[in-house]
C-alpha cells in the first residue's frame, strides 16, 4: 500500500489523539498558568536547517484536535526544499493549544521532514539509474503512516505496508518450511493470484533456487557487488530483482549498476535525523 495524502486523513488522528495523551495527562500546567483565559495567538514555524519538508496536515491538524478555531497560512508545501531562517508558516489559534500542542506538532515534523530529507538525498544518487528506492517495515511502532508518506514525499517509493500487503519469504520462513522450493510453493498455493512473492537469498546457490521455484522478485541479502552482478546475470530477467541491507550513500554509488530493479533501505525510517525546526514568535492579536 503507497501512502497518499487521502490514506493519512483517513487514519492519522488517532495516532495524533494518542500522542496529545501522553504529553497531557489532565492539563498542560505551564500554558494554563500564564494563561488562565481564551486568548488569540498567532505564531511562525521557522525553518533553520536546510532540507525536504514533509508532513504539513499532521503538524496543523494536531492544533485543530485542541482549537477547533485554529488556522494556518502555509507558505511552502511538502516536498518543498526549504532553507535556515524561511518562515513555513503562520499559526492562529487560543494560545493555550498553541502551547500545549507546539512539541507534539513539531515532533511530528521534524521527524517526517528528516525522512524526506534523507530519502530526496539518496534518489538523487539513483537518478539516471532507473533503479527504485525502497522503505521497509522496519519503522517506529505506531508511526509507521507517518514515516511510510514521508518516504514518498521524498521520492521515494513504499515497499509493503504491513503484513498482510504480500509475500515475502525470508531465512526464517525458507528454514520453517525446509527450503526455497517448498516455501514458494506453499505460498503459491496459499496466497492470493495477485500477491507476488518474493524470496530473501544471501548466496548464489539459494538464487538459483529461488528462479527454479518460480519466485516473481528476488532479494538480494547483504551480498557483495560482485555477487550480485553474478546473481542479476543468473537471473536473467526471470524474476525482478532488490538488493537490500546496510544501504548507504556510499554504497549506493557502487550500487548503480548493478542491474538491480529495486534497492530497500531500512535506514530511510530507523536512521533519518530530523530536520530542525521551531516555532517562534509566539504574541497575543487582536481577534
Amino acid at each position: 500500500m503507497s501512502i497518499s495524502d487521502v490514506t493519512m486523513k483517513l487514519n492519522m488522528d488517532r495516532y495524533l489523539l494518542l500522542a496529545l495523551e501522553e504529553d497531557i495527562t489532565s492539563e498542560d500546567v505551564s500554558a494554563n498558568a500564564v494563561m488562565n483565559r481564551p486568548c488569540l495567538g498567532e505564531v511562525e514555524l521557522i525553518c533553520k536547517q536546510s532540507g525536504v519538508l514533509a508532513g504539513l496536515q499532521v503538524f496543523s491538524r494536531v492544533f485543530e484536535l485542541l482549537d477547533e478555531r485554529f488556522t494556518m497560512e502555509s507558505f511552502c508545501a511538502d516536498g518543498d526544499r526549504v532553507e535556515p531562517g524561511q518562515r513555513l508558516a503562520r499559526l492562529r489559534g487560543d494560545i493555550r493549544a498553541l502551547l500545549s500542542g507546539e512539541r507534539t506538532a513539531l515532533n511530528f515534523l521534524q521527524r517526517m521532514s528528516g525522512i524526506a530529507t534523507h530519502t530526496a538525498e539518496l534518489v538523487s544518487l539513483l537518478q539516471g539509474s532507473g533503479i527504485t528506492l525502497l522503505d521497509t517495515r522496519k519503522t517506529t511502532p505506531n508511526l509507521r503512516i507517518f514515516e511510510k508518506y514521508a518516504v514518498t514525499v521524498g521520492g521515494g517509493t513504499n515497499h509493503r505496508y504491513n503484513l498482510s500487503d504480500g509475500v515475502m519469504l525470508k531465512d526464517n520462513h525458507i528454514g520453517a518450511a525446509g527450503g526455497i522450493k517448498p516455501a514458494v510453493a506453499r505460498a503459491r498455493a496459499y496466497a492470493p493470484f495477485v500477491r507476488k512473492i518474493e524470496v530473501e537469498t544471501e548466496t548464489l546457490e539459494q538464487v538459483r533456487e529461488a528462479v527454479e521455484a518460480g519466485a516473481d522478485i528476488i532479494m538480494l541479502d547483504n551480498m557483495d557487488p560482485e555477487t550480485m552482478k553474478e546473481a542479476v546475470a543468473l537471473i536473467a530477467g526471470r524474476a525482478q530483482t532488490e538488493c537490500s541491507g546496510n544501504v548507504t550513500a556510499e554504497k549506493i554509488a557502487q550500487l548503480r549498476d548493478i542491474g538491480v530493479d529495486y534497492i530497500s533501505s531500512g535506514a530511510l525510517t530507523h536512521s533519518s535525523p530530523i530536520l530542525d525546526l521551531s516555532l517562534k514568535h509566539l504574541r497575543p492579536v487582536e481577534a
